[in-house]
């Protein structure tokens, strides 16, 4: 628990003083709530960069902490609004940090996120160990994205918590963080609609399913996303408008994106920046001089001024470009190292649609998920195949959809460009890779825009309080009543299905050693039976986790209790925990020791016939059924 906490307290402070005093150095001298996205971005973009020099991660580690402390120097009595901005941020980093922390209490330890969900962990843990011991891997040969590990390792040099806290605390950390950088679009808000927006938000349905899975990778993804969206809508406030630097912040969520998600990243990021140019374009052409109408409004309505048109004379065609220029320059700088490694990612193998399209899926996903209110611990089962029938299902979508439907009509008609342009981009990423892409990669679509999708439906019911649609068309009570009605129910509603998520996320096994999977080769094709205590197999969920490991032979998993003194017939070796010298049956001789593990091989004959199931590497990437 010491180190779990440690690590989020760790990525938590990092991310929040260099992603502010990044912003700063743009010339943004108040308080931003971009600056979680922009720090964890650069975060990973300098792990990265670090952890493959001698010390392997001990370098990144002090390069991290002289970029605190240089940050906090920095800021130091220069950020304006920073009083006001921790008084905004403290409920939603402690509610959001209990949330995160919910599935540790139900299953009464810490350790590896999502074991018995998704047996993915195993493989960046491997990765994680190779870089800290300055190995190769083959997610590394691979070009496999690896800023998060990085991040770990460093994690692990620096406090010493280990890689399986390491992650846990990085993914609970992302958890916290998200939700803070929501805060960017609900800080005018009283505490709390503020509070209950930007929790929803950050940690919507999928979102929060994917956490239970310890998907870290794809919440560390959506909110990249997010942020990116909130950057842009930032950058056509007046504050931000005069700013030669005021894409910058942009660029570095993308280069964030390209450290964590290669260049798959990139493809919300562009389509987001493409939209809302073309809506911003839209606007600016067909804008009334007099203010009243614009693009979708009526004339002789009144609605709030567009950001883009508040407080001083809107920079010029060639400031702006010259500004786009200078953020598209910063990021093929940073990212300059990583291109040849995104080259080889292409053929990895989650991009075949003939490959492992399901995973550890059952079938496609519903994309009524994103709307948020899906009654279900387990976001991978159809509607009825729980609790809830399925009309407690199709309910909570109808009511979600009618509200999605409602934010983007209100969104449209007060110019929340950004927002609608994010939405958009995450509705075509969707469709696309529905279409060509596997059911694996169509359900990574849903997580990354399940954010953008409560952002459209929270921002007109718990903002439009101030808003006035027209001299006749003033908010009345009944319907501001109707709307805070809609708002609460939505907000309860989603917010209980986010919970369900976490409390059905499984914790695994609380430490890690690659010795189990440098195993394999040994076994080959022969039957193996691994033994394990109790609390390893039932109640930290060790079985999938083992039969990860092993996978690719014959392998049975039981405890001593059950194996009765002696293994089964058919069996030529045996795996166990702990010395050479305690001999779990008679018969065996040690085969090799790779602590903490022992293998042990059976001396008399092998029966011709395994009693053990093959462990596929397909079928231990499915995983057991919850």
């Amino acid at each position: 628990m010491i180190g779990t906490y440690a690590a989020v307290s760790a990525v938590c402070a990092a991310s929040l003083a260099i992603g502010q005093a990044a912003i700063g150095v743009c010339g943004y001298r108040r308080w931003s709530w971009l600056s979680p996205a922009v720090g964890l971005a650069l975060l990973c973009a300098v792990c990265w960069a670090t952890v493959r020099l001698p010390g392997h991660g001990t370098i990144s580690a002090m390069v991290v902490l002289v970029l605190v402390v240089a940050s906090v120097a920095c800021l130091w009595g220069r950020v304006e609004g920073g009083g006001e901005a921790l008084r905004a941020g403290w409920p939603v980093a402690i509610v959001a940090l209990l949330a995160a922390s919910i599935p540790f209490v139900v299953e009464g330890h810490f350790g590896i996120l999502g074991t018995g969900f998704n047996p993915d962990m195993s493989q960046h843990l491997l990765a994680a160990d190779r870089l800290a011991g300055g190995q190769t891997s083959e997610l590394l040969r691979q070009g496999y994205p690896l800023g998060p590990h990085s991040v770990v390792v460093a994690l692990d040099k620096g406090l010493g918590v280990g890689l399986v806290q390491g992650f846990t605390g990085l993914t609970v950390a992302v958890a916290i963080l998200a939700p803070l950088t929501a805060l960017s679009a609900f800080a005018s808000l009283k505490p709390i609609p503020r509070t209950a927006g930007a929790l929803v938000v950050g940690l919507a349905y999928v979102v929060a399913s994917y956490f239970a899975q310890g998907a870290f990778k794809e919440t560390i993804e959506a909110l990249l996303v997010l942020a990116f969206a909130l950057s842009l809508r930032e950058t056509t406030r007046p504050a931000w408008r005069t700013l030669s630097l005021r894409f910058a912040p942009s660029a570095l969520l993308a280069v964030g994106a390209v450290y964590t998600y290669s260049f798959p990243g990139l493809i919300w990021l562009i389509g987001t920046a493409v939209i809302w140019a073309i809506l911003q374009l839209f606007i600016s052409r067909y804008r009334s001089p007099a203010g009243g109408g614009g693009a979708g409004v009526p004339r002789g309505a009144e609605v709030p001024p567009a950001p883009s048109t508040v407080g001083g004379a809107a920079p010029t065609g060639p400031a702006v470009v010259r500004s786009v220029l200078m953020a598209v320059l910063l990021f093929l700088i940073l990212i300059a190292p990583e291109i040849g490694r995104m080259i080889d990612f292409q053929s990895f193998e989650t991009f075949d649609p003939h490959g492992p399209g399901l995973g550890n899926l059952f079938g496609q996903v519903s994309p009524f998920e994103a709307l948020g209110i899906w009654p279900s611990g387990d976001f991978r089962l159809a509607p009825g195949d729980g609790a809830v029938p399925a009309v407690g299902y199709y309910l909570g979508a109808a009511f979600a959809l009618v509200l999605l439907l409602y934010g983007i009509v209100r969104c449209w008609r007060r110019r929340e460009s950004a927002v609608l342009a994010g939405l958009a981009a995450a509705a075509i990423a969707y469709a696309g890779a529905r279409a060509g892409g596997t059911p694996y990669t169509a359900a990574k679509a849903i997580e990354v825009g399940a954010p953008l999708v409560a952002l459209t439906i929270l921002l007109p019911l718990l903002g439009e309080a101030d808003w006035r649609m027209g001299r006749h068309m003033v908010e009345k009570g009944a319907s501001r009543t109707l709307r805070d009605l809609a708002a609460a129910v939505f907000v309860l509603a989603a917010g209980v299905c986010s919970l369900l998520a976490l409390a059905n996320a499984p914790v695994g096994p609380t430490s890690y050693s690659p010795a189990l999977t440098g195993l394999r080769p040994l076994l080959a094709a022969d039957s193996t039976v691994a033994l394990g205590s109790n609390e390893l197999l039932d109640e930290q969920h060790g079985t999938p986790y083992i039969a990860w490991e092993l996978r690719g032979g014959h392998v049975c998993i039981e405890t001593e209790a059950d194996a009765e003194g002696k293994p089964p017939r058919g069996v030529r070796f045996v795996v166990t925990q702990g010395a050479p010298s305690e001999r779990p049956f008679p018969g065996l001789r040690v085969r090799k020791v790779a602590s903490p593990y022992v293998l042990w091989e059976v001396t008399g004959p092998i029966a011709a016939k395994s009693p053990c199931p093959l462990i596929a590497v397909r079928q231990a990437r499915q995983g057991p059924a919850r």
